[in-house]
């Protein structure tokens, strides 16, 4: 599981430094918007070619960390 989190990244030159996908302009809010939304991981994987099953699950995981303050895992910085 350790290794999905290695997916998300935060780069001060992208996004603001907000969490992103693979250092990508797909931030992990974004994605648990799509998701909230009702949008199925077929969906997302359909209108986002450059997004892997691995990502979403990778964001599914990290947001899990965040809601368990206990648990907070820090991730990769992107230079």
């Amino acid at each position: 599981m350790e290794d999905l989190l290695k997916r998300i990244t935060s780069n001060p030159k992208v996004s603001l430094g907000k969490p992103t996908i693979r250092n990508m302009r797909f931030t992990v809010a974004h994605m648990l918007e799509l998701l909230a939304a009702g949008m199925t991981e077929e969906e997302i994987l359909q209108d986002y070619p450059y997004i892997e099953k691995a990502d979403i699950q990778a964001c599914l995981l990290y947001a899990s960390r965040v809601a368990n303050a206990n648990a907070i895992t820090v991730f990769t910085t992107a230079a």
